[in-house]
């Protein structure tokens, strides 16, 4: 018996490693892990960056805003040409000049010779090819991965991503402590050429593309796509709102936890937390494959309005550590099979343009949020602010079984994901 549940759990871990199996996910794989611990280190070492050179915490909210600017401005953009261009050149080029931009901050910090502008200037130009490389590597997963696998293979990244949100800021500490903010910068200028090299050994069939047209009409065409497929666009509004209403965690919470949990190291535990349980969220989806993945995940995404709901209380430290832990093994858990159901149901010539909309609905949510919920806690207080947000989290999520298009969508026994048949044709 004993011997069975080994061979059993050596199955179960083999199943969920699959992925690894296939050479180019196991290129693509290192290269991405090795430039998420870079990414990772560089979120700290960049507001030390400010500091050093005399920054102020104004400074430090102009560098952030300069990155996620461009970022924004051009997301859409990189879907366009993430479509049009083979996907793993866009890749390589946004890994080459963030490169470049990360070597020279370095230099500037080393000898120096750094100011707040240059940080800024920077950070724009980070965002600005972050935003061709993100529509560009969700495309090229859906390329280098059979359908079956494209959970699994998510998850994997999504995996690695989150152990580097865990392991990174303490390793860029030591870095910064010992030599600076300047070395840990350059310390990324290598990982991302070691992602641009992983890239560069990647064996891909030629994929077909449709003669371009204007930017506008490509662009519109991302649109159309998006607007027939009525699943797509009310899950793209659920996650909107879960975006929105979460941003009261990240600006009450730690003000919470200062007054009532025990001060900021408390506020460091309940992240850590949260970033153990993306970790968990991201093992599970390795090996739980629901039939229904939208369903599943979207109420699980459910989960994310516990550490609202515990901080409006407030509850005991321990019960909020453990409510943000549920709440990052849902984030991630949704995002795999979010993920896996857009990449086997989009069209692979329009997969790009849609996962930018994707991202920019999500992403502009998020600022309008932490902008709203100081105001709102002034005139409501802090509780009812944190109860309103939790709401605006569960009643969409929990409404997603009743929306015909969202239950179409199901896993089959090989693992394929089917969904319903857009309600007009998608080109005109």
């Amino acid at each position: 018996m004993t011997q069975e549940k080994g061979n059993g759990k050596r199955r179960v871990l083999a199943e969920a490693l699959a992925p690894l199996s296939i050479r180019e996910f196991r290129i693509l794989w290192t290269g991405q892990a090795v430039s998420a611990a870079g990414g990772g280190m560089t979120k700290v070492a960049l507001i030390f960056a400010v500091l050093a050179v005399d920054g102020s915490v104004t400074d430090i909210g102009l560098v952030m805003t300069a990155q996620v600017l461009t970022q924004v401005l051009f997301t859409l953009a990189g879907g366009v040409w993430a479509d049009r261009l083979r996907r793993q050149f866009l890749m390589l080029t946004s890994d080459l000049i963030r490169a470049a931009t990360q070597l020279g901050l370095a230099v500037l910090l080393l000898s120096d010779a750094a100011q707040v502008w240059h940080l800024a200037a920077g950070a724009a130009v980070f965002g600005g090819a972050q935003a061709f490389f993100g529509p560009a590597s969700r495309g090229l997963m859906a390329e280098i991965m059979p359908p079956e696998q494209l959970q699994r293979g998510n998850a994997l990244m999504s995996f690695c991503i989150s152990a580097s949100t865990v392991l990174s800021p303490a390793l860029a500490g030591v870095v910064i402590a010992l030599w600076g903010p300047g070395l840990v910068l350059a310390l990324d200028a290598v990982t991302f050429v070691v992602s641009a090299a992983s890239l560069a050994m990647l064996r891909l069939a030629p994929r077909t593309t449709p003669a371009p047209e204007t930017f506008w009409r490509d662009l519109g065409t991302g649109w159309r796509e998006l607007s027939v497929r009525r699943w797509l666009w009310l899950n793209m509004i659920v996650h909107m709102l879960q975006n929105l209403a979460v941003a009261a965690y990240y600006v009450l919470g730690p003000a919470i936890a200062d007054a009532s949990l025990g001060g900021p190291s408390a506020w460091g535990i309940i992240v850590s937390g949260f970033a153990a349980g993306a970790l968990t969220g991201g093992f599970v989806a390795l090996k739980l494959e629901p039939s229904r993945p939208l369903i599943v995940g979207n109420l699980a995404l459910a989960l994310t309005a516990l550490p609202l709901l515990a901080f409006a209380v407030p509850l005991p430290l321990w019960a909020v550590v453990g409510s943000a832990f549920l709440s990052g093994a849902a984030t991630l858990f949704l995002d795999a099979l979010w993920q896996a159901s857009m990449q086997q149901l989009i069209p692979a010539e329009v997969m790009s343009r849609v996962e930018s909309y994707d991202w920019l609905i999500s992403t502009i949510a998020a600022p309008l949020g932490l902008a709203l919920v100081g105001p709102l806690a002034n005139q409501t207080g802090q509780a009812q602010t944190l109860l309103i947000a939790a709401v605006m989290i569960v009643i969409p999520c929990s409404l997603t079984p009743l929306v015909p298009g969202i239950r179409a969508v199901r896993r089959s026994s090989d693992g394929k994901i089917t969904g319903p048949v857009p309600q007009r044709p998608a080109h005109v």
